[in-house]
């Protein structure tokens, strides 16, 4: 095994490791639901690009067309930025919370760009 993989490898057991000790917490704790709710699609993104980086090595392995496991990928990344732009809107209709102007700036560039390739590969709405 080569030291970068024995490195991923350590910081993986004691990522188990938290997480375990943070489910026993989690049972106890009286959260705010939107904590939560953020919490556990971060959980649910780093199970899924686990599940994908193990398929993709097993198709290394067996000469199969990692092409198809990128894809899933693809879909679960396009899933995920749906549910983040339905939270963030949500986030910007809450009166309390402040926005620091670059980061809005840096999210609309970033957002006409896809929109633009959206556009682009899904062809003008009619």
């Amino acid at each position: 095994m080569n030291p970068a993989s024995v490195s991923v490898s350590v910081r993986l057991q004691r990522a188990t490791s938290e997480l375990r000790d943070v489910e026993a917490l989690l049972a106890s704790a009286d959260l705010d639901p939107r904590i939560l709710s953020d919490f556990r699609d971060a959980v649910n993104r780093v199970r899924t690009t686990a599940w994908a980086t193990q398929k993709y090595a097993e198709t290394k392995d067996t000469e199969g067309d990692p092409g198809v496991v990128l894809s899933l990928l693809a879909g679960e990344r396009i899933r995920t930025a749906y549910q983040l732009c339905r939270a963030i809107r949500q986030d910007l209709d809450q009166p309390d919370l402040r926005f620091q102007p670059g980061q809005l700036i840096h999210l609309h560039a970033a957002a006409q760009d896809l929109v633009q390739k959206l556009t682009t590969m899904l062809g003008e709405p009619k």
